[in-house]
């Protein structure tokens, strides 16, 4: 896994914005807390010398959420991954669990499950944490670029509570 101190994170070294803490449960001493911005944009990389040939990897943010957090309710998130810039693959998803987003649509106590379907949200992991899949990538073997990876969410609105721990890459099951 990427650390978030590994990451590149918008505004990352400017305290009102995002602040790094210490939590007991995450496996890097500091995680990334967003105290307050509109503009969410994190990306990283690895060289793909260290991914085994012949397998599709997936990369994941993988996060959690503070007492007070807003702005991820019905704005989704872009990710993306690419080697060196190239062959990219982009995707949509939500930050927030579908529990609470379909909490939000409601109507008269039945929901409209058509709405749903196709759309891609959090899990929780056994360690406590969530994660969310930013996009995938076959490693066809003898490639030495970097796997680049990347969530942006550019809806105006001002967003607060996330807590990233890192972005892991692994091998998709």
């Amino acid at each position: 896994m990427l650390a978030a101190r590994e990451l590149s994170i918008v505004w990352g070294n400017k305290p009102e914005y995002w602040q790094w803490i210490r939590l007991p449960e995450s496996r890097f001493s500091e995680v990334a807390e967003l105290l307050n911005v509109c503009l969410l944009e994190i990306w990283g990389n690895i060289n793909t010398i260290v991914l085994s040939s012949c397998t599709n990897y997936a990369a994941y943010l993988v996060f959690t959420c503070s007492t007070i957090t807003y702005g991820f309710k019905f704005h989704p998130a872009n990710g993306s991954v690419s080697i060196s810039g190239h062959e990219r693959e982009k995707r949509s998803f939500y930050l927030v669990p579908k529990e609470e987003q379909r909490q939000m649509y409601q109507i008269g106590g039945q929901l409209e499950d058509e709405a749903w379907k196709g759309t891609q949200y959090p899990t929780r992991r056994d360690d406590g944490w969530m994660e969310v899949e930013l996009g995938e990538y076959f490693v066809k073997g003898g490639e030495d670029g970097d796997l680049d990876v990347s969530l942006v969410m550019f809806s105006g609105n001002w967003k607060r509570g996330i807590v990233i721990q890192g972005i892991e890459i692994r091998p998709k099951e």
